[in-house]
C-alpha cells in the first residue's frame, strides 16, 4: 500500500516475474520515493492499472509515465475506453492500452478481472488479481456493495476494501452539505458501517488479509475503522489480518 486515502491511492503488486501498480495518485516524486522503500526499482514496473479518473488516483500518472519514458522504460497504462479521454497528458502519447469495463485479461503472468463499481467518476472500475492460485481484489470508492461487486470477491485470499468515513463524523466535518450528500449518496463511499455489514455477514470465509482503505482524513481515524471492523470479524467468527491504510502513509507490504 503505497498510499490509500481520499489523499492519495497507489497500490503496488508484485509476483516473482511481473510487478504493476493500481492508481498513480500520488506525485511522481512520491511514487518513486515510495517504491524505493519497500526496496523496489520503479524501472521495473510493468505496467499501471487505473481504476478511474478523480485526481487522487491519476494526479500523478502523465508525470510518472513521462518520466520512465524518458529514461527508455516505456509503461504501458490500462483503462476503460471511457476514462482514457478524461487524462490530460499534456501532448505526450502514452502507452494506452483501454479495455471495457468488466473485461479480463492476462498480463504477464497475472490474471486480471475489471468490474464495475458504483461510483461517480465516468467508468469506474475495481479490480481483482490472481496468480498461482492467490486471488487479491480492490475495491475502493462505492457508494454500496451491489451483488456484482460481492461475487467478483469470491475466492478472494486479500481484500483491499474500503472504510471511508464514520457517519457521525461526516455529519459535522468542515465540507459543504452538497459534498456530504455525494460521499453518502449510492455513487459516493462506502461508511464504516457499510464496510462492516458486509464483513459480519458476507466477507468470504477465506480472506486470509483484509484491509481497510481509502479512509477520508476529515471524516474518520484509523482507530474506529478498525475497532468497528474487529467487531464485525467477532460477529462472523472470522480473524483473517486485519490492517488499516492510514492517510498519506506508507502502508505495511503483504504477502500471499
Amino acid at each position: 500500500m503505497l498510499a490509500s486515502s481520499s489523499a492519495g491511492n497507489c497500490i503496488y503488486v508484485a509476483t516473482p516475474e511481473t510487478r504493476i501498480l493500481i492508481d498513480a495518485g500520488l506525485s511522481r516524486r512520491q511514487t518513486l520515493e515510495r517504491l524505493a522503500a519497500v526496496g523496489e526499482d520503479p524501472n521495473r514496473i510493468d505496467a499501471i492499472f487505473i481504476t478511474h479518473e478523480h485526481s487522487d488516483h491519476i494526479a500523478g500518472l502523465p508525470a510518472l509515465v513521462r518520466g520512465f519514458a524518458a529514461r527508455g522504460h516505456h509503461v504501458p497504462v490500462f483503462l476503460t475506453h471511457e476514462t482514457a479521454p478524461q487524462i490530460d497528458w499534456n501532448g505526450f502519447e502514452p502507452d494506452l492500452h483501454c479495455f471495457q469495463a468488466g473485461a479480463r485479461f492476462h498480463f504477464a503472468g497475472l490474471e486480471i478481472q475489471s468490474f464495475t463499481i458504483p461510483h461517480d467518476a465516468i467508468d469506474p472500475v475495481g479490480y481483482t488479481i490472481s496468480c498461482g492460485g492467490a486471488k487479491a481484489a480492490i475495491v475502493t470508492d462505492l457508494g454500496y456493495i451491489p451483488d456484482s461487486v460481492k461475487w467478483h470477491l469470491h475466492g478472494c485470499r486479500a481484500i483491499l476494501l474500503e472504510s471511508n468515513h464514520d457517519p457521525s463524523m461526516l455529519q459535522v466535518g468542515p465540507v459543504p452539505w452538497s459534498v456530504k450528500q455525494r460521499i453518502l449518496s449510492r455513487k459516493g463511499h462506502l461508511s464504516n458501517a457499510a464496510a462492516c455489514e458486509y464483513i459480519a455477514n458476507e466477507l468470504p470465509e477465506e480472506v486470509e488479509i483484509l484491509i481497510l482503505g481509502h479512509l477520508s482524513e476529515n471524516h474518520n481515524v484509523p482507530f474506529l475503522a478498525e475497532h468497528d471492523a474487529r467487531e464485525a470479524l467477532a460477529r462472523r467468527g472470522l480473524s483473517p489480518q486485519l490492517a488499516v491504510a492510514e492517510p498519506r502513509k506508507l502502508g505495511p507490504v503483504f504477502q500471499l
